[in-house]
């Protein structure tokens, strides 16, 4: 009996992920609304944050809650205004990034879908 591959291992691995993750920052560092919610001056320490979570929750290694425990993201969001318009850049800045990595079209939703739910979740304000 075989394994069917986690999603992780299907669209490509840690590499897919650094892509996907680096073209996000790209975005994210000359956007006005959401780069002084990162309050390092380098987004390093971001993308790593961001890669180790998404890379876990696709089948990927355990290494974010071995090194930050309970992922608990809007717990980590409520010190930052996170309203509709900061939700809608996040996720325009992701489409980009999803998009410039090919992904076949099962994988793409699978991805897009959850990235929509999660970003939604996220607002903890609908104050300017």
């Amino acid at each position: 009996m075989t394994q069917e591959p986690s999603f992780f291992e299907a669209v490509g691995g840690h590499d897919t992920f650094v892509r996907l993750v680096d073209v996000f920052y790209d975005g994210v560092a000359g956007d006005a609304v959401l780069r002084p919610m990162y309050p390092e001056e380098d987004l390093g320490p971001a993308k790593e944050r961001l890669t180790m979570f998404l890379e876990q929750y696709w089948g990927g290694p355990g290494t974010y809650s071995a090194q930050r425990g309970h992922p608990r993201l809007r717990m980590r969001h409520v010190p930052f205004k996170v309203n509709p318009d900061a939700r809608d850049r996040w996720l325009a800045h992701m489409r980009t990034a999803v998009d410039s990595l090919g992904l076949a079209p099962i994988h793409e939703s699978q991805l897009w879908d959850y990235l929509e739910r999660a970003a939604f979740s996220m607002i903890n304000t609908f104050e300017d």
